[in-house]
């Protein structure tokens, strides 16, 4: 990581240099003239018109628009169809007519030509989104600043896409935490923004889903709005798609199936276009496979009453085993004729390459990537620190470039694309990147960073903001306090910020960068002090036999007590809600539920998780509560003692805080973590429910040692395995375990050497506690010991369940022994 730094300045610096050569011979633009065929389509006009619009934002040019070649030898933009190349390439034309071999579908030619009379830019479209997607590109490659239009002259490519199907759901609900509040005039530069980059597909949610039925922040009521979006996709020429759950308590009851063709036929007739209709088999839904087939055989009669070529999709989520392997007999042996493909999404239970193998060949496949979420998801932050899973929680700011172009390489190639998975504008940067790798999956992704910066923030910042954005997934990788690059990431974008003034500070995608950079170095500040505190506080403790046990923990609760006290890095932490503040002005991003009506502190309200205690304050002051009011002083000091030697195993013991990946020595990890982003076959990282850490001090009897809040897991059947070596084969073992995690509720079971049961299938302690258990001599008698634990790999939902928090492999000493 410490080598990754120079070479992003040193590639800043080159880039700039590169860049400024190009520009030195470029088309200057600033007078063209777009000329179009007269004939052009709805989606091709507004082409047309986004290319306009989108350079007067940035230059304050407007550029006319004609249907003939200008007489004058003013540089023209061309623009149309290739089926009418002769209406609007000019003098240009025979070169063109020349190229018979067709681009594909989607596909452009986009090139630079100058002639002794006229220079020209075409943009000549295999068909009508060819244009639209050639006109994005061309807003990509422009050098667009104040009075300025520009392009390099020896632009020259022509492209198609690799992947038919590239979007992003889009859903108008309140848990999207910015969604909500948008109407459509932002929708449509949404939209718009989403097709400069190459995504042909927008997903919808219908007014009934599982979410609240409204938000303070409605601008018009669901149905009317989904309405609008439907109409602003088809204005543009993309696909809709419609992620409709299917919530209904029982489809047994014919009276249930009747009125769900009646409200979902409803919601089908009032959207001006409807591709196809995509429907999840869970998260959410719970109907069994054979009762869901069935209806969704009907709501394929009910969809094609208004959308005759409209197709229906399902996915096969949260599935238990047996509703698996009733869902495959369906799909394998009956082949239904009205199903055109299934999704693969969150839950399911094998990758895209093993799912693909299974199906019939009749059926496509189609993506569904978790784009939107950083723990608890489809594809958690590798090795994610503790601290920022606490304080900046599961949905705040997430651009994970580097990370989600492996993911899409190890996924996507089975598939026929993807629509991914997304609840705001927090993942804004994943969706470019996803769009850009739909297009061409070998491309790479530090250039589709710069069009992003280039087009989004301004040309002269084309390289800085994608350096920027790499350093933000670089300050998430590996332990927060020995990421020395966090520091130099925020300086990064205060320079950037000096530098672009406030044209730059107003615009929200800037905004949203700095605001996560300024919470990466807020928390790392927080956790470094509130992490010395607590061993001041433990050196205080450790005073007590000498001192007294009460006064001694009035003065760790004092030390402790300094980080509300005697706050740490309090203008920096005034940045960061400044910037939450802008970000709900500029865009509506809501980032406290106080200040800006969010649904949920765990629904992207970073505001409301970025001062959470990165230390063990709360669950000591409980503990300190629970000490004052025991008998005795030999009682307080023995509680003291246990505090104090909480991570001490004993004499030839050994301990592993198994959610901190500076202190798992003894869990068996996936030597290649890179080929399993989903962690389906692997051990990962991941965290306990924020429920019971988000206010204080009202919380404090449900209060978790920060070893709780952590913890290592596995995924269904996947056993979690703990290895040990060099033991002492004549001694005896007992094992304690803290079993953590955020599924409580599902059973576990621990096995030692593979045969030998330490514990069956049992429910974890609540609340949280340590339990122990003997370890049979015979398991330690070579002097190795692997300790296996699993949960109930028939179970559904997201699978998880087998999560250990701390292990204690305690040598019995000899008395104890006998």
């Amino acid at each position: 990581m410490t080598r990754i730094r120079p070479l992003i300045v040193r590639g800043i610096v080159l880039f700039t240099l590169l860049a400024g050569l190009a520009l030195a011979h470029a088309l200057d633009l600033k007078n063209a003239v777009i000329v179009t065929p007269p004939d052009l389509s709805g989606p091709e006009r507004k082409a047309v018109t986004m290319l306009v619009d989108e350079i007067e934002k940035r230059t304050q040019v407007r550029l006319p628009a004609m249907i003939v070649w200008p007489s004058s030898n003013a540089p023209v933009i061309a623009i149309g169809n290739r089926s009418m190349l002769r209406e609007f390439a000019g003098p240009y034309s025979k070169e063109f007519l020349a190229v018979r071999k067709a681009i594909g579908p989607e596909g452009y030619r986009l090139c630079v030509r100058r002639g002794a009379a006229s220079s020209g830019v075409f943009v000549v479209g295999d068909d009508a989104r060819g244009v639209l997607f050639g006109v994005g590109r061309l807003l990509r490659e422009l050098h667009l600043q104040r009075d300025s239009v520009k392009l390099a002259d020896d632009l020259d490519l022509a492209t198609a896409p690799k992947y038919p199907l590239r979007g992003h759901q889009l859903g108008y609900r309140p848990k999207t935490h910015s969604y909500d509040a948008w109407d459509l005039p932002i929708w449509e530069q949404y939209i718009r923004d989403l097709a400069v980059f190459g995504c042909n597909a927008i997903e919808l949610i219908p007014p009934r889903s599982d979410d609240d039925a409204t938000s303070p922040h409605f601008p018009r009521p669901p149905m009317e709005m989904m309405t609008g979006m439907s109409g602003l996709a088809e204005s543009y020429g993309l696909d809709v798609w419609v992620w409709y759950p299917a919530l209904d308590k029982d489809y047994s009851d014919p009276q249930t199936v009747e009125s769900a063709l009646r409200e979902w036929g409803e919601v089908f007739s009032k959207l001006p276009r409807l591709d196809a209709v995509f429907v999840p088999g869970g998260d959410p839904g719970h109907t069994p496979p054979k009762l869901l087939m069935p209806l969704l055989a009907k709501q394929t009669e009910n969809l094609h009453r208004t959308h005759p070529k409209a197709q229906m999709w399902v996915s096969p989520q949260g599935f238990t085993q047996q509703w698996w392997d009733e869902f495959m007999t369906i799909v394998r042996e009956e082949q239904p004729a009205w199903l055109t493909g299934i999704v693969f999404g969150p839950q399911v239970r094998l990758d895209t390459v093993k799912l693909r193998a299974l199906l019939p060949a009749k059926y496509q496949l189609r993506h569904y990537p978790d784009i939107t979420h950083n723990r608890q998801c489809q594809f958690p932050v590798a090795d994610w620190d503790t601290a920022f899973a606490i304080a900046e929680a599961r949905e705040c700011v997430n651009p994970r470039p580097r990370a989600y172009a492996n993911i899409f390489r190890i996924f996507q190639l089975p598939t026929i694309g993807f629509i991914t998975y997304s609840e705001g504008c927090n993942d804004d940067v994943n969706k470019a990147v996803w769009s850009g790798l739909g297009w061409d999956p070998d491309r790479d992704v530090t250039e589709i960073l710069r069009d992003y910066g280039r087009y989004f923030i301004g040309d002269q910042f084309a390289d800085e903001f994608a350096q920027g954005v790499l350093a933000l997934e670089e300050n998430w990788r590996g332990p927060a306090l020995a990421n020395r690059g966090i520091e130099t990431t925020w300086q990064q974008f205060q320079a950037m910020e000096r530098k672009g003034g406030p044209p730059v500070r107003a615009k929200w995608r800037f905004q949203m960068a700095m605001f996560r950079a300024a919470c990466d170095a807020y928390v790392k500040q927080r956790l470094e002090y509130e992490q010395d505190l607590e061993r001041e506080a433990i050196a205080r403790l450790q005073q007590a036999p000498e001192i007294g046990s009460l006064a001694m923990i009035d003065t760790a609760q004092t030390t402790l007590d300094r980080a509300r006290t005697n706050r740490v890095a309090r203008d920096l932490c005034g940045q960061v809600y400044a910037l939450g503040d802008a970000l709900f002005q500029s865009i509506r991003m809501q980032l406290s539920v106080e200040r800006h009506r969010a649904i949920a502190p765990d629904r992207g309200a970073t505001l409301d998780t970025i001062d959470l205690p990165l230390n063990n304050r709360l669950w000591l002051t409980a503990r300190f509560r629970a000490i004052r009011n025991l008998p005795d002083e030999a009682s307080r000091l023995a509680a003291i003692r246990e505090i104090v030697n909480w991570t001490d195993p004993g004499p030839g013991g050994f301990y592993d805080d198994l959610g901190d990946v500076t202190r798992q020595p003894h869990l068996v990890r996936n030597p290649n973590p890179e080929v399993d982003p989903s962690n389906l076959d692997s051990a990962f990282v991941g965290f306990a429910d924020q429920k019971g850490r988000i206010t204080e001090p009202e919380n404090l009897d449900s209060a978790l040692r920060y070893s709780w809040l952590n913890h290592a897991e596995t995924l269904r059947g996947t056993p979690l395995r703990m290895r040990y070596e060099q033991l002492d084969p004549n001694a005896s073992y007992r094992v304690r375990v803290v079993y953590g995690g955020d599924s409580l509720q599902k059973p576990i079971r621990l096995v030692a050497n593979d045969t030998i049961e330490i514990h069956p299938l049992m429910p974890k302690p609540q609340p949280i506690k340590p339990v122990e258990f003997i370890i049979p001599r015979a398991a330690t008698a070579k002097g190795e010991l692997t300790l296996s634990w699993n949960g109930d790999a028939a179970l559904g939902g997201n699978g998880r369940g087998c999560q250990v928090s701390e292990v204690w492999l305690i040598k019995e000493s000899p008395a104890a022994a006998r």
